[in-house]
């Protein structure tokens, strides 16, 4: 590692994969935390003799050696560590002072230092103890695909040919050619790798992809019991919530249910491209749904949930992931999480090409919503769309149910706004009335002082509620 490499860590600080610690004439015990953690996220580096906020206090040139000597004794010590991380040591001379980098790659199994597991979140240790946690720390590791998984016990009837038929006819909607409609369903199965030979223990049979495609709601529940995406709606009632969908069904039925259960519940806002009508909304649900169903973890405890509240349109599933953090344009490296389901989507055109998800996320979302989404890998995947307020606030107002006719003064506007969409904000109060902003306000607050009515909000997106 040259200077300027160096110094470009100091000055970036610490984070996923960039620890600094001080270090006297042995390492202190949080740094074989952080040995054990590297080795079980994705690698990284150890500056010894760098402060928390990169001061360079280097190491004693006498004692490098010893240091050295010490880590790798700890590190082959069985019990220390279950199984000794692979590392490599440099020396850095940088003004006139010595820093030890302790280099830990990505390790094959999950690693434990004293009988304890740590991962790395951001740029802290943490000990991992949950259940769910480890399974995902296990899952992360394996070098295989859970959705390539063979079941010698799931049969052919467990398959539902209904939706054989149907994913052939999307595909040829899709692609008048398509192979698939000159295929007979078994053809069809095996193409898609769906019906598998497993090349380690000689078994063939149906993967558990084929039985979350196409299989009944029996076989799916007995394969992959955890399996369920949770449906919110949280406008009004937000201790509870407004609406909720439970899907256990197959990925092609899951996918309606998902995308009417968001299309309904969120508001529209077209906008023309190239000479053509095009409805954002249904773009960025298709994305979220589709990211939502085909990469996740299938076998994981953690159900998967997708949530809608006045603000945002949230999902959240447990992800087999090698790095963590927010994704962007610019460092986006697309992995399918499982290949065998987003190719399966891909042709009955329920997604497109790895990558352009994103892509139509991020055109899409500033259009519906002058915003960007957000999208954080890890353990957990994470999507958040923000929704332009006055835009759902302006999709209420004209399908609110009230008769103009009816409104004759400002407490009327007041009235038929509580009663069809449960709050009044003052431009709306003036549109319906005919009367200012400033007017309305002055109604709304001695509403309010009367104990009539609470504010929420702030005061540019304040709403009035019933109390």
């Amino acid at each position: 590692m040259n200077t300027g490499d160096f110094e470009n860590h100091l000055r970036d600080g610490e984070g996923l994969t960039v620890e600094f610690k001080r270090c006297g004439n042995q390492p202190e015990k949080d740094t074989f935390e952080t040995i054990c953690s590297f080795a079980n996220r994705q690698g990284g580096v150890i500056f010894l003799g760098v402060e928390d906020d990169g001061q360079v206090t280097g190491v004693l040139e006498h004692a490098v050696s010893d240091i050295e000597r010490n880590i790798v004794n700890i590190v082959s010590n069985p019990d220390c560590f279950n199984v000794a991380p692979t590392f490599e040591f440099e020396e850095i001379s940088y003004e006139e002072k010595t820093v030890l980098r302790v280099w830990i790659p990505m390790g094959p199994t999950v690693y434990r230092y004293k009988g304890r597991i740590y991962d790395r979140i951001a740029d802290v240790d943490v000990r991992v103890t949950s259940d769910t946690q480890i399974s995902a720390l296990y899952l992360r590791k394996s070098a295989q695909y859970s959705e390539r998984k063979v079941y010698k016990y799931f049969e052919r009837e467990d398959i539902r040919t209904d939706l054989i038929d149907r994913a052939r006819k999307m595909a040829l909607a899709r692609t008048p050619k398509h192979p698939w409609g000159e295929m007979s369903d078994n053809e069809l199965l095996r193409s898609s790798s769906l019906y598998l030979r497993d090349r380690e223990t000689g078994e063939e049979g149906y993967t558990l992809a084929a039985a979350l495609l196409l299989g009944t709601d029996e076989v799916i529940a007995d394969l992959c019991p955890s399996y369920v995406t949770d449906a919110i709606v949280r406008k009004e009632n937000l201790d509870r919530y407004d609406d909720r969908l439970l899907v256990k069904t197959n990925l092609i039925e899951a996918y309606d249910l998902l995308f009417y259960f968001a299309q309904k519940n969120l508001p529209d806002r077209f906008h023309l491209e190239n000479g053509h009508s095009v409805s954002a909304r249904d773009i960025i649900i298709r994305e979220v749904v589709s990211n939502l169903l085909a990469h996740r973890e299938y076998l994981s405890l953690y159900p998967a949930k997708l949530v809608i509240d006045n603000d945002t349109l949230r999902t959240e599933n447990a992800s087999r992931s090698i790095f963590e953090g927010r994704l962007t344009l610019n460092d986006f490296n697309p992995m399918p999480k499982n290949p065998v389901i987003a190719d399966f989507f891909a042709q009955i055109g329920r997604a497109d090409k790895l990558g352009s998800g994103m892509h139509n996320l991020v055109k899409y979302t500033e259009i519906y919503a002058d915003g960007s989404p957000e999208l954080v890998e890890g353990d957990f995947f994470k999507t958040s769309i923000p929704i332009r307020k006055n835009v759902l606030a302006e999709a209420k107002i004209s399908l609110m149910p009230y008769d103009p006719n009816t409104i004759h003064s400002i407490a009327d506007a007041i009235e038929a706004m509580l009663n069809g969409l449960g709050y009044a904000t003052p431009a709306e109060i003036a549109k319906m009335s005919g009367l200012s902003s400033k007017t309305a306000k002055r109604h709304l607050a001695a509403m309010m002082e009367q104990g009539i009515l609470v504010a929420e909000g702030t005061t540019r997106d304040r709403k009035y509620r019933r109390k």
